[in-house]
């Protein structure tokens, strides 16, 4: 495997008093799926426009193969904007014709990679109707083409799965991987945590412009506070308080999660659950994705996005094509 990647190096980006991105600093690497969460307005769209080069880093770099990211550069990347880049009233097969050969290819090559990623996304019956006759979940698999139809060798999606059904969120990850496999970094962007958790090879998860955690999924975990997880349907709320060094930290129906502090003995909390009745489940786990975002993120009320946080359509289509 290659060991080109796409490297973000201390970003940074201020609107007025408004600090957008904070020495932002990551890498994705050939062959590898990096997922990119946070809140709204954390920087994920900001980072991945000056990536784009849709916006201007205050300082701070990107690059690719070591070298920096030029106009050049970005007509080899396929961008998936979290609002749809594509033009409304234009038909499917045309528009995606239209951005190949934007990029480069000729036509017979335009016409080939538009019949390939509409079959491919289950579009091709539509490829004769205006985007804006598609359902959103069409859309978005178009949307998908268009960052597809050119081969890019970097792919840089925000929220792809957005309003997709199981079907067709299964149809891209597949593609995802197989994009992957040949060496192409993937960088998406999605508020799924259990799709980021199943699908990427590192996460990275972003606060207030900064990353603040980084790396394989289960690494991530492991540094996060095993929990007990104890099933005992007939047990009472408030079973287990009293228990020495144990801390209820919620309940998930009948389900009961606790934490164990130093000298804590598991056993003594399975013997006050059988006391209960019937154990269905007792077991240690580590927390997942989605529990250690809570855990990284403030649980504070996150304001809405910064205006240039938004996505604007119109500047995104200029990247698409």
């Amino acid at each position: 495997m290659s060991d080109r990647r796409l490297e973000v190096d201390g970003i940074s980006k201020r609107y007025g008093d408004t600090i957008a991105l904070q020495e932002m600093t990551f890498e994705v690497r050939a062959g590898e799926i990096f997922g990119f969460v946070g809140s709204n307005g954390a920087g994920k769209t900001t980072t991945m426009r000056i990536a784009l080069g849709v916006l201007a880093a205050d300082s701070g770099q990107v690059r690719w193969d070591g070298a920096p990211v030029t106009a050049e550069t970005r007509s080899r990347i396929g961008y998936m904007p979290e609002e749809r880049g594509l033009y409304p009233r234009m038909k499917v097969g045309e528009q995606l014709e239209y951005f190949a050969r934007l990029h480069g290819l000729s036509r017979g090559d335009a016409v080939r990679a538009t019949r390939e990623w509409t079959e491919r996304l289950g579009v091709a019956g539509r490829t004769g109707d205006e985007v804006q006759k598609l359902s959103l979940g069409n859309q978005q698999r178009v949307q998908l083409a268009a960052a597809l139809v050119h081969h890019p060798e970097i792919l840089v999606l925000d929220e792809p799965f957005s309003g997709l059904d199981p079907v067709a969120v299964d149809v891209m990850s597949e593609v995802l991987r197989e994009k992957c496999a040949t060496g192409v970094p993937v960088i998406f962007s999605s508020h799924q945590l259990e799709l980021v958790e199943r699908l990427s090879d590192r996460v990275g998860i972003v606060k207030a412009g900064r990353m603040v955690a980084i790396g394989a999924t289960e690494e991530l975990r492991s540094q996060g506070t095993e929990e007990l997880v104890v099933d005992a349907p007939q047990a009472a709320r408030g079973w287990a308080d009293g228990l020495p060094g144990v801390t209820v930290s919620r309940y998930e129906g009948d389900r009961t999660i606790l934490a164990l502090g130093e000298g804590a003995d598991d056993q003594a909390v399975l013997h006050a659950a059988l006391a209960t009745g019937p154990v269905r489940e007792f077991a240690r786990r580590l927390p997942s994705l989605t529990e250690l975002f809570r855990h990284v993120v403030s649980t504070e009320a996150v304001s809405a996005e910064p205006a240039a946080e938004a996505d604007d359509t119109t500047s995104d289509q200029g990247v698409t094509v």
